[in-house]
């Protein structure tokens, strides 16, 4: 067997991407760095970036000061900015900047927690078996609840037990938690945010996408010796950068069988679902200034959905990805077959999972539609379905009526879709109730009657009938009786999926990467988990998938190039101000190949001496696929560079405090003229 899993990981290795993974801080492969590299990436290294390293829910940051001092992006920030807001002053629209530490604003609801340690405690664990015996399930949980609450009891800290490779090792990780968290500066969101939704979805960014607050604890800044200083080296394609965040759940044990299934059937059902309500919502908008402004927040969240599947499934349809997952299988499922313990029946596993994806492939259109997202953008329908089925609701959530009918009209249409036709690629659905839902009423008239005939606009109402349940039992509410209607189909659908594709997802995932671990062990890293990882890559640029060259860096010449400064292209008018002081050849954002995965926003972005050189905001369309498989192709992650926001700080912001803070002095700006009189800027950069 030992020469086979040789044979295994050679031939992997001489395929796979060098700057792949999402590494464990306790398990990096500093050996691959120094190999390609040159850099020898010691414990301390990664200790000191671990510690400088704040967790900010699904966010992360970067300590930048002794006094507790973090940077972030402005969009993590953005209820909190729009909390303390107030009539006088927008702080989301117009941002916010605190001279002094009285001024800094606190955020409620938001931690802030620094990873203190990490302990293995897979030996507390039942060993995982192929079929799972039917108690392990429950052992598992209770033992994860023993060790979770030990631990917090003992050290006071905040803890969590951490699953890895489906349950092949489990680690205990400890995190001191702060609960006092005060913003300090976040840029206008037209800064943050620049370019909008038309950008987000390709490179180049001109986006700072920045915020800084402020730890506190016991009532003063948290006393931070472990940060990150700020680099002053300019940026160049091909630096070799580390970052360090916690990037959402990866699924790159999913099959290639599994693939095809996204890619065919999944993904392009969820796009045609997306653009009908996008379209919708652009008629909506059109009618009036009002109405572009009540359906913007929705219609940004649909793009943003968009953004993610379009990107999936272009991936997806490039033909070397999945060739790329199908001979990784194969590699595997023949390691596995050649294993005198695991043989041919282990290796089963890849067959049973592409016959479960292919009988369930035509029950997906009714799943989307009736179970797995009803009525998207109807918070009227979510409450309607909560309340009958018990389950906990928001009694503080706002109703937009004519929202509302836009979005469940298109729920109708579909509906009347669905039991007709079987929807855009799947079977007819009889068994929804379609003449009891319509009435013999178009989609729009049933969804204006179903939507007026509804009391759940009224917070009070709400909590009585999620407190009452003979009251909701008697109910004469039009979108709590839709709710009863649909769900008997709905309950219908979940079983059939449960019992066709759910079990069989959760033991081949478990299988595959315990075979996995069996071969390669700690030599590859764990699928995502929303828990710190540590990633590196280079500055690099790259063509994309329309043929342009896309350059490593954005400098901040971009941001005023777009004629008449209008519409998401605008700059506030304090940027027209300061455009004559800027260097305009300071890079703004740049792209690397890091392995940010799910994405990691505000994940600290340092240099080989450990300084920070920007932050993660987002990554470009073709990383999207990384979720399922890596490449550096085109997949970028895109950062805002630590260069732009200090030359935006100094020269548009004249936040000369915060400066101070950061150990930065004053920049200069020498100017020399270029052939021909143009006139070009050299930044001098800050001495600490």
């Amino acid at each position: 067997m030992k020469w086979m899993i040789v044979i295994v990981l050679l031939s992997f290795a001489s395929s796979s991407p060098a700057d792949e993974g999402m590494w464990l801080f306790n398990r990096f492969p500093s050996a691959t760095p120094k190999e390609k590299y040159g850099m020898e990436v010691t414990p301390k290294f990664l200790d000191d970036l671990r510690q400088a390293t704040v967790r900010l829910g699904a966010a992360s940051g970067a300590l930048v000061s002794p006094n507790g001092l973090f940077l972030t992006n402005q969009h993590t920030f953005s209820t909190c900015l729009t909390a303390v807001s107030s009539s006088a002053h927008d702080y989301l629209q117009d941002g916010f900047s605190a001279a002094s530490l009285a001024e800094e604003k606190p955020c409620s609801g938001l931690d802030a927690k620094v990873l203190t340690g990490i302990e293995d405690v897979s030996a507390q664990f039942p060993v995982p078996q192929k079929k799972a015996a039917a108690g392990q399930t429950a052992e598992r949980a209770a033992t994860i609840s023993r060790l979770e609450s030990e631990c917090a009891a003992h050290n006071g800290e905040s803890c969590e037990v951490v699953s890895l490779f489906s349950g092949s090792r489990y680690e205990l990780y400890r995190y001191k938690r702060y609960t006092d968290v005060r913003l300090v500066f976040a840029p206008e969101q037209q800064v943050a945010f620049f370019g909008r939704e038309r950008d987000s979805i390709t490179y180049l960014r001109y986006g700072l996408d920045v915020a800084f607050a402020r730890v506190y604890d016991g009532g003063k800044p948290l006393t931070t010796p472990h940060y990150l200083k700020w680099s002053n080296a300019e940026l160049k394609e091909g630096d070799l950068v580390f970052a360090s965040g916690s990037p959402r759940t990866t699924v790159r044990e999913t099959t290639a069988a599994q693939l095809t299934f996204y890619r065919d059937t999944l993904l392009p059902l969820q796009l045609a679902r997306l653009a009908k309500r996008i379209g919708a919502l652009g008629e909506f908008s059109a009618k009036s200034e009002e109405n572009r402004r009540r359906a913007d927040p929705q219609r940004v969240l649909f793009l943003e959905e968009y953004k993610s599947a379009a990107g999936k499934l272009i991936g997806l349809r490039d033909d070397r990805l999945v060739l790329r997952k199908t001979v990784f299988d194969g590699k595997i499922r023949r390691a596995v077959e050649a294993d005198a313990k695991l043989g041919t029946e282990a290796g089963k596993v890849w067959d049973q999972v592409a016959t479960a994806y292919k009988n369930w492939a035509p029950s997906e259109t009714a799943y989307q539609i009736l179970e797995a997202e009803p009525a998207p953008g109807s918070t009227l329908f979510r409450i309607a379905r909560s309340l009958v089925r018990g389950q906990k609701i928001d009694t503080g959530l706002d109703i937009d009526e004519p929202l509302e009918v836009t979005f469940l009209t298109q729920y109708l249409e579909e509906l009347k879709d669905l039991a007709e036709h079987g929807g855009a690629r799947g079977e007819k659905d009889k068994e929804i109730k379609l003449k009891e839902i319509l009435g013999g009423q178009t989609p729009q008239a049933a969804a204006e009657a179903f939507v007026h005939s509804s009391h759940l606009q009224n917070p009070r109402e709400r909590r009585q009938l999620s407190a009452n349940s003979d009251a909701l039992a008697n109910s004469e509410d039009g979108m709590i009786r839709l709710a009863e209607i649909l769900e008997p189909a709905a309950q219908r659908i979940r079983k059939k999926q449960d019992e066709t594709i759910v079990a069989v997802d959760a033991s081949a995932a478990a299988q595959i990467a315990q075979y996995r671990y069996r071969l390669f062990g700690d030599a590859e890293y764990p699928d995502a988990t929303g828990t710190p990882r540590v990633e590196y890559g280079v500055l690099k640029s790259y063509t994309d998938r329309a043929g342009v060259n896309e350059p490593y860096a954005a400098t901040f010449s971009g941001m005023f190039y777009r004629r008449n400064n209008q519409g998401p292209y605008q700059v506030p008018e304090r940027w027209i101000q300061a455009r004559t002081s800027l260097s305009v050849v300071t890079p703004l954002d740049f792209v690397s190949t890091c392995d940010i995965g799910g994405g990691e926003e505000g994940a600290p972005t340092v240099n080989r001496a450990g300084e920070l050189v920007g932050i993660v905001f987002d990554g470009n369309l073709e990383s999207l696929p990384n979720t399922y498989l890596y490449t550096d192709d085109q997949a970028r992650a895109v950062h805002v560079a630590a260069q732009g926001i200090v030359e935006a700080l100094e020269k548009v912001y004249r936040a000369d405090a915060l400066l101070k803070e950061l150990g930065l002095g004053v920049t200069s700006t020498a100017q020399s003229t270029a052939p021909g009189g143009r006139q070009i800027s050299s930044q001098t950069h800050p001495q600490r």
